[in-house]
């Protein structure tokens, strides 16, 4: 029999599954419309809030640019080195391209092994050598991510008693450098570095900010570039952000355990397909041992991994909140 037809149907499986998900992440018009009349509303009002708020916008607006041209819409080897550069294990690219290659000869020569089919075993490998690095990689960005996040307003708070005690921002800067531990000191030693060299302090900050992608660190330089334009005390603007970031970070760690019961039911549902597969495979392999043989069900699987996936894909949109 045949393999084309079924490969093809699996394909047009996957089609029909990335169309969905497009479908599902697609713009909202309306949305779009409320926030453009928003924005001309803050550009013509003349309330002093507003205008503060417009200003707010718009230093936010001119840098996103930089962080996703950064991120990697011009390159994927950059995009690529950038997220090594954010788990701060010191990872390279070609590290990360040799075990996705070792994953997918391992995994792939292993169900070609068992199966006999070149085509399922190839598959499953590239699956596995590009999801499993991935995942590691985002596991350890959001570890760091948290870290730094959990740590930030105590940096905030360290800058405002260097400043109320008469410390120039550079140098409390350098403070926060040398006190804090973890991906903070990391993150400033590396802003302090730069401005040695002769790069201004707000270029320095925004490079960190381009590269990290917080908006916690985002909020910091636009609180520091409006400060400069519109004056003010600093030290007080910087205490009253310390604790708006405090009060985000327990909004969050609200959220997410009124989201725990969600999520676990979801990991339960999730894996019991495969617990179920790994059990009644190591009581009868040759029960389950067609799905690596025939072709039918090799197609029947790639589908329910697919309707698997986007179902997960929805649970995970419906208990994720942004703040």
């Amino acid at each position: 029999m045949s393999s084309l037809p079924f490969i093809l149907m699996a394909i047009g499986l996957t089609v029909a599954a990335w169309a969905g998900i497009t479908l599902f992440m697609g713009p909202n018009p309306a949305r779009e419309s409320s926030r453009r009349l928003q924005a001309v509303k803050l550009r013509h009002s003349e309330s002093t809030t507003d205008k503060v708020e417009a200003q707010y916008r718009k230093a936010l607006a001119a840098r996103k640019p930089k962080a996703y041209k950064l991120a990697g819409s011009s390159s994927r080897l950059e995009a690529l080195s950038l997220r090594l550069d954010r788990t701060g294990r010191g990872w390279t690219i070609s590290q990360y391209l040799y075990a996705s290659l070792g994953l997918v000869i391992l995994f792939g020569g292993f169900v070609w092994i068992k199966s006999g089919s070149l085509v399922l075993g190839l598959a499953l490998g590239i699956a596995i050598g590009a999801g499993l690095p991935h995942f590691a990689v985002s596991w350890a960005i959001n570890k760091r991510i948290n870290n730094f996040i959990t740590r930030f307003p105590d940096a905030l708070e360290l800058l405002v008693r260097g400043l109320r005690s008469g410390l120039p921002i550079s140098e409390t800067l350098v403070v926060v450098a040398n006190e804090l531990p973890g991906p903070v000191s990391e993150e400033f030693k590396i802003v302090t570095d730069r401005i040695r060299l002769g790069r201004t302090m707000e270029d320095a900050l925004q490079e960190t900010a381009d590269r990290l992608d917080l908006a916690e660190f985002s909020f910091f330089c636009i609180t520091l570039a409006i400060q400069r334009e519109t004056g003010g005390n600093l030290a007080e603007t910087l205490a009253n952000l310390a604790d708006v970031l405090r009060k985000r970070a327990q909004m969050k760690l609200k959220i997410k355990a009124m989201s725990s019961e969600s999520k676990a039911s979801a990991y339960i549902v999730g894996s019991l397909p495969f617990i179920v597969f790994a059990l009644i495979y190591s009581i009868n392999p040759r029960y389950l041992g067609q799905f690596f043989v025939d072709e039918r069900l090799m197609v029947a699987g790639i589908g329910g991994l697919i309707w698997l996936s986007m179902g997960a894909f929805i649970m995970s949109r419906m208990v994720n909140f942004e703040i």
